[in-house]
């Protein structure tokens, strides 16, 4: 069962952040998980830690195409910005975790990124598995982010947002079609596409969730988390347009929403414009 807490934050917004009633939130906890974010005693050779992929000056992901873990392993896909996760109703490119819970202890455990049993780093700091995932899941579950540019204007300043910018938004929510899939708050809908990215030489490089079917990522602070998609394989936003502007990779099962949109040279600039417009400020409790 999840109760809704009401804080207010210094972003400019009021929120509501859903919390399991099991696991309440507390200074402390949220203190005790952003200890254990940073501590590479959580990992095999003591060398990464969950800040290793998620880095808070990149609203926490890396710039890296794809993450690496213990011992220079690489991954198998792109480590994702872990902003505003509290409103998150899957986790994990495919959505396999259902739960903060349940998804902050898989990297621990994963040989790819921190390679150690959770019995092994239960005894390394002093905590059963289960405390470990509360407190980890309280800190990622309180880092926010909002007061943007696109905040102050839809909240009544109107000028905020450039003309250009505002271009940018009608196409958004328009031509361009982008609030197909990232809608809401937190420009997500917070289920699973094919977009096509994953479909290459005739078959799909990574089934993600199945079928090539992949999480829709949050677009707050989208100009600070590239590269983007599930493997990286875009480096700028320009990149990203120019993909779904041609209708994407025509790959089975590809989303009803994913077709040619034909933009103009000015459209994909003021649409760049818009989804910088997303920056503002974060918020990581107890830094």
């Amino acid at each position: 069962m999840l109760l809704l807490l009401a804080i207010t934050i210094p972003l400019g917004l009021d929120l509501y952040l859903p919390v399991p009633e099991d696991n309440p939130l507390t200074a402390e906890k949220i203190e005790q998980g952003r200890r254990l974010f940073f501590d590479s005693r959580l990992s095999r050779d003591g060398s990464t830690s969950c800040s290793s992929c998620h880095h808070p000056e990149r609203a926490f992901s890396d710039g890296r195409a794809i993450a690496i873990g213990v011992f220079g392993r690489i991954g198998r896909r792109n480590s994702p910005a872990l902003i505003n996760r509290a409103y998150g109703r899957l986790f994990f490119w495919d959505g396999r975790s259902a739960s903060l819970e349940e998804q902050v202890l898989k990297p621990i455990e994963d040989p790819n990124e921190m390679d150690l049993l959770l019995a092994e780093a239960a005894a390394r700091i002093g905590l059963a598995p289960d405390q470990i995932a509360r407190a980890l899941s309280s800190f990622v579950r309180s880092i926010l982010a909002g007061d943007s540019p696109f905040d102050r204007y839809i909240n009544g300043d109107r000028g905020a947002l450039t003309a250009e910018q505002q271009a940018g938004l009608k196409l958004f929510r328009g031509k361009a079609n982008c609030s197909a899939c990232h809608v809401g708050p937190n420009f997500t809908d917070e289920r699973l596409h094919n977009t096509g990215v994953a479909w290459r030489d005739g078959r799909f490089t990574d089934a993600g969730a199945g079928q090539g079917n992949f999480k829709t990522p949050t677009l707050r602070e989208i100009a600070r988390t590239v590269p983007y998609m599930h493997d990286g394989s875009l480096a700028t936003l320009e990149e990203v347009i120019e993909y779904y502007d041609r209708g994407g990779n025509h790959s089975p099962g590809l989303d009803a929403e994913i077709r040619p949109l034909r933009l103009t040279a000015v459209e994909k600039q003021a649409l760049i414009a818009f989804l910088r417009s997303l920056n503002g400020t974060s918020i990581e409790p107890g830094r």
